[in-house]
């Protein structure tokens, strides 16, 4: 920053609309956003300095007073009254080396009127115990208070919990400090953001003595968790409330608390293996739970999210081994569900939808061992079959027999589906596919089964590339012009090829008298014909920005891909993925012709070298 130059000056994010504010420095700059919400930024004296009319910065040192007298200066002037009341002010005032977290003016404000007149009507016990807990016995500037660390306090030893977060906030009990290190004679003052109070209990006791918990209770026992949140360690639960249970279908909440294995797993992503206060979030942040999956820790606001919903309705209730947030929404992860939980909760609604109209929910909802290829929304632009046989056909074949996970497929592999059909796997340098069909998302791994979202509907081979040109009549004068050039039987045969398939309307794109010459001539028909053929199978959804085939015959294809259509010469690709047993049909409407090239060379003015380049002409059949 500019500001390294300025001496003795702070920068500041202040959060807009609020008195919130953040000090800045380098290594902690929050994108002039915190928990989505704009931040002005200020600048000001730094901490014991001030300014001096016309100089720069604030290079004017202020001299040390002893805490009492800091505290009415840093914005902790009630802190101040209260400790005279509570006969502090000689304590504070006097020899020593403290380190005082100091509640601010609004921290006192916010406190419940119940609470706070609990504490000053007996200031000789309640008062003065409540602000010694806000006291160590030595001096620990922020850069001392380490993440994870604990101080024993002023008040019967009990300590005080320290975490220094890697985005720069430090919090104490889960206070954040907005004014660390005002230096005092005697000590030190760390502004906070609201009064701490002791902590005895460990999370198990904070959840056990709550009415609200009853159900998470129950749930906790039975997973056998109750020992691990009693022992040490820095925990973050997410603590479902009784009324998030209700919200769950009873049948799904019932086959969850029935299953040893689904529910440890569900109680176990509600947990975090490090300790997150509320006051540490600035953004969403993934955060690994003891699942082993992540949940995205945010803030909207004053709100704190998980996976971007705003259901944390208290938070920060604090424990010796943890920090407890109330949720009204149960999170149930990927691993606890059926296959039709993970479809529901996916993009890929229509999908879902004909796969329960075609009647195979008892295959989603038990336990079987199997895969579901779920097509994206966009994979159903063209029609699906309605009829019932049809349909249930369709879908059958997009579940395989198997649990998978799309890192063990290999290029080859050939899987069998409920329908009885063997799909074909092919792996790509960018792409991994099942028959046309490309893995498009993550896998989504249930308790007994896994979903891979693909980007089309399935459509398993049905014959040899032969068979599929003789079956659609687009390919009639194909048909004829492959069997003049005696190429029926390389069609027919075992192999991996890519015809790319000119139309009937390519032919007729001809002029007459050149179509008529052509398609009696055996050897022009099978030079042009090998050229459209490559000698690999490759899927749509392989083809790159410049991806490169060798044709059976000539030097090469250049295949690209813009707005979803890929072209093979520049020309277009009308249909694809026409999928056979021995290989791939790719329809055009035009014959492809090998792309000229030309070179010329160049002189440079004042230069003798020559340059030589190679220029690609533009074709009107395509970019």
């Amino acid at each position: 920053l500019s500001l390294l130059k300025i001496p003795n000056v702070c920068a500041m994010q202040h959060l807009k609309g609020t008195d919130k504010k953040y000090f800045t420095n380098c290594k902690q700059w929050y994108h002039r956003k915190i928990c989505g919400k704009p931040t002005v930024i200020t600048y000001e004296c730094c901490p014991g300095y001030e300014k001096i009319p016309g100089e720069r910065g604030c290079p004017a040192a202020l001299p040390l007073v002893n805490i009492y007298n800091t505290l009415g200066v840093v914005g902790a002037s009630t802190t101040q009254m209260y400790s005279e009341r509570a006969q502090m002010r000689n304590e504070i005032e006097g020899p020593g080396s403290f380190t005082f977290f100091a509640p601010s003016n609004e921290a006192w404000a916010a406190l419940p009127t119940e609470i706070l007149d609990a504490l000053v009507s007996n200031v000789n016990i309640e008062l003065l115990n409540a602000l010694h807990y806000h006291m160590v016995d030595r001096r620990l500037t922020s850069e001392e208070l380490r993440h994870g660390s604990s101080f024993a306090s002023m008040y019967q030893d009990f300590h005080v919990h320290i975490h220094h977060y890697s985005n720069g906030i430090v919090t104490v009990n889960c206070a954040r400090l907005i004014k660390p290190d005002q230096h005092a004679t005697n000590g030190i003052v760390h502004v906070v953001d609201r009064v701490i109070t002791a902590i005895s209990n460990n999370v198990h006791t904070l959840l056990d003595v709550d009415d609200d918990l009853e159900t998470l209770r129950t749930a906790i026992a039975a997973a056998g968790l109750t020992t691990m949140l009693e022992e040490e360690g820095q925990y973050t639960i997410f603590a479902p409330t009784n009324e998030a249970f209700e919200k769950i279908p009873q049948e799904t909440l019932n086959r969850i608390l029935g299953d040893p294995v689904a529910l440890r797993d569900l109680l176990n992503y509600h947990i975090l293996k490090h300790m997150q206060c509320a006051e540490s979030i600035v953004a969403g942040t993934p955060m690994e739970t003891l699942q082993g999956t992540v949940l995205e820790v945010g803030c909207d606001g004053e709100h704190m999210t998980l996976n971007g919903k705003a259901i944390v309705t208290k938070k920060d209730q604090l424990g010796t081994n943890g920090v407890v947030h109330y949720i009204n929404e149960l999170l149930i992860p990927d691993s606890a569900k059926v296959l039709l939980e993970l479809a529901e909760g996916s993009s890929v609604a229509t999908a879902t939808k004909l796969f329960v109209e075609a009647g195979l929910s008892p295959h989603l909802t038990g336990s079987e061992a199997l895969t579901m290829l779920a097509p994206l929304e966009d994979a159903f632009r063209d029609s699906y079959p309605h009829s019932q046989p049809d349909l249930r056909k369709l879908m059958t074949n997009h579940i395989l027999k198997e649990r998978l996970s799309s890192k063990s497929l290999y290029h080859g592999q050939q899987l069998e589906t409920l329908g009885g059909l063997k799909l074909r796997v092919f792996v790509y340098r960018n792409n991994l596919c099942i028959e046309n069909a490309c893995i498009a998302a993550h896998d989504k791994t249930g308790r007994y089964a896994t979903m891979f979202t693909v980007d089309k509907v399935l459509t398993p081979p049905m014959g040899t590339v032969m068979d599929v040109l003789k079956a659609d009549d687009r390919f009639s004068l194909l048909v004829g012009a492959v069997q003049t050039a005696g190429m029926t039987e390389l069609l027919n045969q075992q192999g991996a090829l890519t015809f790319f398939a000119p139309t009937n309307d390519a032919f007729n794109a001809l002029p007459p008298a050149e179509l008529n010459r052509l398609m009696r001539s055996r050897s022009e028909l099978s030079t042009i014909l090998r050229y459209h053929l490559g000698d690999e199978l490759l899927v749509s959804g392989a083809v790159g920005s410049h991806t490169r085939v060798k044709p059976l015959q000539g030097e090469k294809l250049e295949l690209g891909v813009r707005n979803q259509t890929v072209y093979v010469n520049r020309v277009p690709v009308a249909d694809p993925d026409l999928m056979a047993t021995n290989g791939v049909v790719h329809a055009v409407n035009s014959i492809i012709k090998p792309l000229r090239e030309f070179c010329f060379t160049l002189y440079p003015v004042n230069r003798t070298t020559p340059h030589t380049f190679l220029i690609l002409p533009s074709s009107a059949n395509g970019p």
